[in-house]
């Protein structure tokens, strides 16, 4: 992709605070107009970082920021046509919704009508059109996160840009304003670059998401192919619930290869991140795929395992078993499993595809 065809492109982008150690690692990145992007990793991955730099609160220490086109390095943040959303809220306290929502027009000396009017549909958007009169202090939580989200619209940025924007409110009330934001960006079709930690709200929300670790992007996908067919163990491990065994690399026939575990056992699972015969790999195998004391299906994988521990979760149990010298690896079990009742410390026989499995790196 172009520069002239990226709405928004990372050239060869590093950052250092200390002019030694790098927190951007260079990163090259292009989001297209009307993106819903997630930069999703750990903390001191730099995924804040990357989108401070975005928004002109950090400068690049090499590489170039593009936004549509316009190399933006330089450019002060107040004159980039970017929205910001905050985790706490930043809403004037002392000001009205109304008055929140009309500063940033009033700054860019539109007229009184104007204002009045995108006040009104920039707190309709959010379902909060009866709100306009009340002080930030009388709204709940999911309300100032909401006239929040108004005020980063109301002058109808180019780009919005959200960081941790749903890290205050309690669990409920965050699930639920992740569809909000999703559906409102569904209904106006603008760009946004989201920032979080939390793997759930960007499978939620996102077009495609941009995993961190290190500074560097491990993978960029859709919320499908990021969660089916991760890249490296650090992928598959950050994304979701997930099992590894350990091993080495015994053989490899196409799209297979087989890894020994550390215990002996033989694995037989896609090819994914490995070279060569002798390599020391990781079986990466999402818990859902296993199926446990199965007499169907065509298998090309299935051990005896002990079960170690069970957590009723309602839809389902958490099965934690030992087997192929893992004692932590994990098996959901539908609540409306009819095999033999599960007890902890009875043998069970687990079994599952090659083609659910991933032999990857060492992560």
């Amino acid at each position: 992709m172009t520069t002239s065809e990226s709405f928004v492109k990372f050239d060869t982008v590093d950052k250092s605070y200390d002019g030694e150690v790098l927190v951007v690692k260079d990163l090259n990145l292009d989001i297209p107009k009307g993106e819903f992007l997630t930069m999703l990793g750990p903390s001191g991955s730099g995924k804040t970082t990357t989108l401070m730099m975005l928004a002109g609160f950090e400068t690049p220490t090499g590489g170039e920021i593009y936004l549509e086109g316009e190399a933006i390095n330089i450019i002060p943040p107040n004159k980039r046509g970017i929205g910001m959303v905050f985790q706490n809220y930043a809403l004037f306290p002392h000001l009205t919704v109304n008055e929140n929502l009309a500063f940033p027009l009033e700054v860019r000396k539109l007229n009184k009508s104007d204002v009045q009017d995108k006040v009104k549909k920039a707190l309709d958007m959010v379902e909060l059109g009866e709100f306009g009169n009340r002080m930030p202090l009388q709204l709940s939580g999911g309300q100032q996160q909401r006239v929040a989200l108004a005020r980063a619209l109301v002058f109808e940025p180019r780009l919005v840009l959200m960081d941790e924007p749903l890290g205050a409110l309690d669990k409920k009330l965050r699930e639920q304003m992740q569809y909000e934001i999703k559906h409102i960006h569904e209904r106006i079709g603008i760009t946004v670059v989201y920032v979080t930690h939390d793997q759930s709200e960007a499978l939620t929300m996102s077009n495609r998401i941009a995993v961190f670790n290190d500074g560097k992007v491990q993978q960029i996908s859709s919320p499908t192919i990021l969660y089916e067919k991760p890249e490296n163990a650090f992928v598959a491990n950050f994304i979701g619930e997930n099992n590894q065994l350990k091993g080495k690399v015994k053989s490899i026939n196409g799209k297979n290869c087989v890894v020994t575990t550390d215990n002996g056992d033989d694995v037989t699972s896609l090819k994914i991140n490995v070279n060569s015969v002798g390599d020391s790999s990781t079986v990466s195998l999402r818990p859902e795929r296993v199926e446990i004391n199965s007499s169907e299906g065509n298998f090309e994988n299935s051990f005896n395992a002990t079960v170690k521990e069970l957590i009723y979760l309602g839809d389902h149990i958490r099965t934690r078993v030992e087997v192929c010298g893992n004692d932590q690896f994990i098996v959901k079990v539908p609540n409306s499993y009819k095999g033999a009742n599960l007890k902890e410390g009875t043998s069970v026989k687990l079994s599952w595809k090659a083609s659910d499995s991933r032999a990857l790196d060492l992560g």
